[in-house]
């Protein structure tokens, strides 16, 4: 597949699954997840969906499992709404703290580094 139509219909799937999951599947367990991205494999066979979900670990858990379980009937809503003759698997991932956690680590690094130069500023005359 070519990758700028793999990118419109990534998008596409990103849009249809946000609708589709924060407004109309009625699980309770989704009430805090957002649709963040959907990556479509070169293939078009399978697509990578990276929810946000709020809430602590078990409720993150449970969102989780809510989401792989209505996996296929996602994926034949998407695939009537798109007019997909074959709709990608979906499989979904939690958005992970780590990008968070870099974050945090590169300012506490750039705090450490100014403190440094003002150190140093304030002790040469």
């Amino acid at each position: 597949m070519e990758s700028r139509r793999a990118e419109r219909l990534s998008e596409a799937l990103r849009q249809e699954l946000a609708e589709l999951i924060e407004y109309e599947l009625e699980d309770p367990r989704l009430a805090g997840a957002t649709v963040t991205e959907a990556h479509l494999t070169p293939d078009g066979r399978h697509t990578l969906v990276t929810v946000a979900v709020r809430g602590d670990a078990k409720a993150r858990k449970q969102a989780l499992e809510a989401l792989e379980h209505a996996a296929s009937y996602l994926r034949r809503v998407v695939a009537g709404r798109l007019r997909l003759f074959r709709a990608p698997e979906i499989h979904f991932e939690e958005a992970g703290a780590g990008g968070a956690n870099r974050i945090a680590e590169l300012l506490d690094r750039i705090r450490k580094n100014r403190e440094k130069t003002e150190k140093k500023a304030g002790n040469q005359p």
